[in-house]
């Protein structure tokens, strides 16, 4: 299911691209709304658990542990 999200601040993403070796890093600005499908995960860091989610996008590259505190659930 695709949610629209919205970005409540600016964040660095790993860019997983279809075909490609690498993870080209993108910068996705505050006010951004995409329609992601969302798989939410918690990851371990040094500070503790950080809630993050890969963001499966319509145009079939994938945002890769990115925050929750970054996007909130947008209005359709």
């Amino acid at each position: 299911m695709f949610h629209v999200i919205e970005f409540i601040h600016d964040v660095p993403a790993d860019l997983d691209v279809p075909g490609e070796g690498r993870l080209p890093q993108v910068l996705i600005q505050q006010g951004t709304r995409l329609r992601a499908q969302i798989t939410p995960y918690v990851h371990e860091s040094a500070r503790g658990p950080i809630e993050v989610a890969d963001l499966f996008l319509e145009d079939d590259t994938t945002a890769r542990g990115v925050r929750f505190a970054a996007f909130r659930f947008a209005d359709q």
